[in-house]
C-alpha cells in the first residue's frame, strides 16, 4: 500500500464555536489528483489552509509524511501595486537558486517573462508564475486553490492538463479546490464535495449521480456533468491558442448536451 502523504482524521476546524469544517477524513499518496468542490462557504479554502498548517484543527488529527515538501498555489497573487517586482525576483523569494527557477518557468511555459513586472502579466501567465514557483520546490505534493482563477477556457484546459504532467513528471500528489466541475472531472482522479461535512466521494464518473452531489449543485448540473467527456487531440499554448499535436485531426472532441 502507498504511504499517505497527508491524511486527516475526523478534522474539525471551528471558528466561535461553529464549524467551519466538521469531521473530515481524508488521503492523498503520490500520484493521487483530488479534487475538492462545494458552494462558497463550505469550508474548502480552510480546509486547504489546514493541510498545509497555516490554520490549527480544533480537533481531530493532521499527519504528513516525513520531510513532506508542499507546493502551494494560493488563489489570488495579491501585490502592494507601487513595489516593483520582476518575474526574476518574484521567483528567487522562493530561495530557490536561478537555474532552477529558469527550469521551474520553462516548464510552466512563461521562461520568457523572466526580467517582465509581475504587474504587468495576464490572468494566465500569474497563474502560471505561482505554478512555476510552487514546482521550483521540487515537492512532493502541489495544493492549488482555484488554479485557474482568472484564466479563460482554453487556457484552463491548458493548466489542468499541465497539472496531469507534472503529476506523472514529479511522481507528487496533487490537492486541489476548483470550481471548474466540467474541466475538473476530465483531470482529476477522485472528487470530494465539501459542505463543511464531506456530503459525498468517489471517481468524477460517479460523483455526479450521487443525491447529495445532485442536492447541492442541482440536477442541471449534475446532469450535464453525467454525459461530459472532454478528449483532447491537441493543447493550447499560453493564450489558449491551439496548438496542434502529432495525432491532431480538428478541434477538442466535447460530447455534452
Amino acid at each position: 500500500m502507498t504511504e499517505a502523504l497527508v491524511q486527516l482524521d475526523q478534522v474539525t476546524v471551528a471558528f466561535d464555536d461553529r464549524p467551519v469544517v466538521d469531521q473530515v477524513n481524508l488521503s492523498v499518496s503520490r500520484g493521487d489528483i483530488l479534487t475538492i468542490i462545494g458552494p462558497n462557504g463550505a469550508g474548502k479554502t480552510t480546509l486547504i489552509k489546514t493541510i498545509l498548517g497555516i490554520q490549527r484543527a480544533t480537533s481531530g488529527q493532521v499527519s504528513v509524511a516525513s520531510g513532506l515538501v508542499i507546493g502551494y498555489v494560493p488563489q489570488h497573487l495579491t501585490l502592494e501595486p507601487t513595489l516593483p517586482l520582476s518575474v526574476r525576483r518574484f521567483m528567487l523569494l522562493s530561495g530557490r537558486g536561478l537555474a532552477d527557477c529558469r527550469a521551474a518557468l520553462a516548464r510552466t511555459g512563461v521562461a520568457h517573462l523572466l526580467d517582465a513586472s509581475v504587474h504587468h502579466l495576464s490572468g494566465g501567465e500569474k497563474q502560471r508564475l505561482l505554478l512555476a514557483r510552487a514546482l521550483a520546490r521540487k515537492p512532493d505534493l502541489l495544493v492549488l486553490d482555484e488554479p485557474a482563477q482568472g484564466v479563460d477556457l482554453n487556457g484552463q484546459a491548458s493548466l489542468y492538463d499541465l497539472i496531469r504532467e507534472l503529476r506523472e513528471e514529479l511522481n507528487c500528489g496533487v490537492i486541489m479546490i476548483s470550481h471548474d466541475l466540467h474541466l475538473v472531472m476530465a483531470a482529476t482522479d477522485r472528487v470530494i464535495c465539501l459542505n463543511q461535512h464531506i456530503c459525498c466521494s468517489g471517481f468524477p464518473e460517479d460523483i455526479s449521480k450521487d443525491p447529495a452531489f445532485v442536492e447541492t449543485f442541482g440536477h442541471q448540473v449534475a446532469e450535464s456533468l453525467a454525459v461530459y467527456h472532454h478528449h483532447h487531440n491537441h493543447r493550447h499554448d499560453l493564450h489558449g491558442d491551439v496548438v496542434p499535436t502529432a495525432e491532431a485531426h480538428g478541434g477538442c472532441n466535447h460530447d455534452h448536451p
